[in-house]
């Protein structure tokens, strides 16, 4: 589960819920509730609290695509303490869940039975967050520093290695008053959700260092139980199709019916920043890939990315040499062709 500094914002008051499509609010309901007998069963881990990036989801949901493929879809929310999304997935609690492309290989290694099979983002939006006026202009800038970040972050080793600097860590904490308050302060973030609370709480709009300017390319992801998978091929073939039909009209079509739905799973979110985050997505093609001209590229999947990411493992220490394999990792047979 990756960390987000708004929450302590928008979101602390919140107890854990469970969050269908349709924004009922109850531990039992699916967004589907009383549906035939015969519509395949789907629990969706998410990694936060609805919000935008979950518009493939929410979309598809509300526009009754998931139904139309045979499909009973509960979206369980993410955000609260001690969540793990692999772990629930692992343990069945959920078969599908959202999560982040090399920290999922480590959670492989451990014996977590997952198998990757669609890309939320081309690239995963966690990011530094600087102010304008910050010294610090380039990755190799953050020698000697202090960052606000998640310590098991692989791409903190990933930077020390290949820029051969040092820095040091401050715990993580749910909180922007730190950044808001101190010009110099750096913190990791979420690109596409942090910046609209900063702006909010008076400081300026922040710069960005990218984790994939850097060369760490990671996918937001979307993970499959392997053995789920394995027994329900049909099912999760239709369930990304949906899915990624759900992408492509929350971000080339009207919006409002995945904002309807997650305004009702979660009141915190308000039209601001509904349209704020969805745009952020937009601009920076995080969807369909900065080298796409159309939709085609929203889910794929590239072997040659993760056989990188295996390497950043390998080179790190934290994997053994051959220890993962790319055909083991992830999968494109379950995507629409």
């Amino acid at each position: 589960m990756r960390p987000r500094v708004l929450a302590s914002l928008a979101f602390a008051l919140l107890a854990p819920l469970v969050f269908p499509g349709c924004g009922r609010k109850d531990s039992t309901a699916s967004a589907d509730a009383g549906s035939a007998p015969d519509l395949t069963k789907i629990t969706v881990q998410l990694d936060w609290f609805p919000e935008p990036e979950h518009g493939g989801f929410y979309q598809a949901q509300a526009r009754g695509w998931f139904r139309e493929a045979g499909l009973d879809v509960t979206l369980l929310a993410g955000g609260q303490q001690g969540l793990n999304v692999n772990q629930a997935i692992a343990t069945g609690r959920a078969q599908i869940g959202q999560g982040e492309s090399v920290t999922t290989l480590l959670d492989t290694h451990k014996g977590f039975p997952l198998l990757q099979v669609a890309a939320v983002f081309q690239n995963d939006p966690s990011v530094f967050l600087l102010h304008a006026d910050n010294p610090v202009r380039d990755f190799k800038d953050l020698n000697g520093r202090k960052i606000m970040a998640r310590p098991g972050w692989v791409f903190l080793d990933f930077l020390k290695q290949k820029y051969a600097i040092d820095f040091t860590i401050i715990p993580f904490n749910p909180s922007l008053s730190n950044f808001i308050a101190d010009p110099e302060f750096i913190q990791q973030g979420f690109y596409i959700a942090e910046p609209f609370f900063i702006t909010q709480g008076g400081a300026p709009a922040p710069r960005y260092l990218k984790a994939w300017d850097a060369g760490y390319d990671s996918y937001g992801v979307l993970i499959a139980n392997k053995e789920w998978a394995e027994k329900k091929p049909a099912a999760l073939r239709a369930f990304l199709a949906a899915y990624i039909r759900g992408w492509d009209d929350y971000l080339h079509g009207d919006p409002t019916p995945a904002h309807e739905a997650m305004k009702a799973a979660n009141p915190k979110n308000s039209d601001e920043f509904m349209a704020f985050s969805r745009q952020m997505i937009i601009d920076e093609k995080l969807v369909v890939g900065r080298d796409a001209a159309d939709s085609s590229r929203i889910g794929r999947l590239d072997p040659a990315r993760f056989a990188a990411q295996i390497k950043i493992l390998e080179d790190l220490k934290l994997t053994p040499p051959a220890a993962l394999q790319v055909e083991q990792v992830m999968s494109t047979a379950y995507l629409p062709e």
